[in-house]
Order: C-alpha cells, then sequence, then structure tokens
C-alpha cells in the first residue's frame, strides 16, 4: 500500500480506476522475465526448429506482442495506453526458456502490467506449442525487473534478491 492509500479504492470501498487525466505524460518502460521449465530434448526440439506444431520462439513473440496490446481487455482496472513498443526476447538453456519482454510508451501511467502480460502469455504459448512433446513444464519466475518513468521514478531490481534467476550477466537475449 502506498503513502496515498489503496489507489483503486473509492472511499466507499468499490473499485475504480485511478484517475490519470491531471498527469503529465512521459516515457515510461518496463521489463518483465519469466520462465518456461521443460525437459532438454524439449529445448533441443524448440532450439533445432523441429517441434511439430511450428516456430516456438516466433509465434511466442507475436503472442507476447499482440497481449500487451490487450493489457486493459484482460486486467481489470488498467488503463489502455498507446504503446510505443514491444520487444519479446527468449533465452534457450538445457532446462528452461526465458522470456524477457520490454514495453514502452508515453503516456500519463507505467507499463509494469503490460510487460508482465507480454511475458507470461508469450510462456504460455510456448507452453501451448511444447506440450505434445512435454507434458511436465512448468511456468514460473514471472518478475518485473525494471520500471522507469513516472512519479515512483526508476526501480530495477536487485537480481541477489528473492529469486534466483542468475545474474544476466553474459545473457543472449534476442535468439
Amino acid at each position: 500500500m502506498s503513502d496515498r492509500g489503496l489507489t483503486h479504492i473509492d472511499p466507499l470501498g468499490r473499485a475504480r480506476m485511478v484517475d490519470v487525466t491531471p498527469k503529465e505524460p512521459t516515457h515510461r518502460r518496463a521489463v518483465a522475465r519469466g520462465r518456461v521449465y521443460m525437459h532438454p530434448d524439449t529445448t533441443a526440439l524448440v532450439a533445432r526448429g523441429a517441434i511439430a506444431k511450428g516456430d516456438v520462439l516466433a509465434v511466442a513473440r507475436v503472442a507476447g506482442i499482440q497481449a500487451a496490446k490487450r493489457t486493459p481487455d484482460l486486467i481489470p482496472l488498467c488503463h489502455p495506453l498507446l504503446i510505443g513498443s514491444v520487444l519479446v526476447n527468449f533465452r534457450i538453456e538445457d532446462t528452461f526458456i526465458e522470456v524477457e519482454a520490454h514495453v514502452d510508451t508515453i503516456d500519463r501511467t507505467g507499463v509494469e502490467m503490460e510487460a508482465l502480460t507480454a511475458c507470461s502469455v508469450a510462456c504460455l504459448t510456448i507452453y501451448d506449442m511444447c506440450k505434445s512433446a512435454d507434458r511436465s513444464m512448468v511456468i514460473g519466475d514471472l518478475t518485473l525487473w525494471e520500471k522507469t518513468g513516472g512519479r515512483s521514478g526508476a526501480y530495477r531490481r536487485d537480481p541477489t534478491e528473492g529469486l534466483d534467476l542468475g545474474d544476466g550477466a553474459g545473457s543472449t537475449f534476442g535468439h
């Protein structure tokens, strides 16, 4: 809870959309990451482009981009935003595929939910496309890693806190 109280509750305790009209539009950015854990044989199939349904990462990328744009249709009380950019990239390791989503806008409110939605839908798409090869996959570690812009300023997750997602050093996003 912020020092201003619960911002999505009106004085009578009812849900409401926060009024952002008095705010000035500023550049805002958010980065989210998540992982789809799977058998090494499955990651190898994805890397070789040998999954029967097709190019897993290409489809997951488009799904994530579409999801970011549809966030206010999925999450109650999210503002519709003019999304300026959505990038969805992947890193394949032996036992997981990591998804990273970057969302940018110039608007009155942030894009954290758009980045998290893009990441989660890309993960779900990977699961859907690979389920015939591996029904034991697990989606996890969905996390906001960075946000900039707005009154609250910048946030960058400390990789040593909480989730053990690695240090990111040498990550090769952009498959």
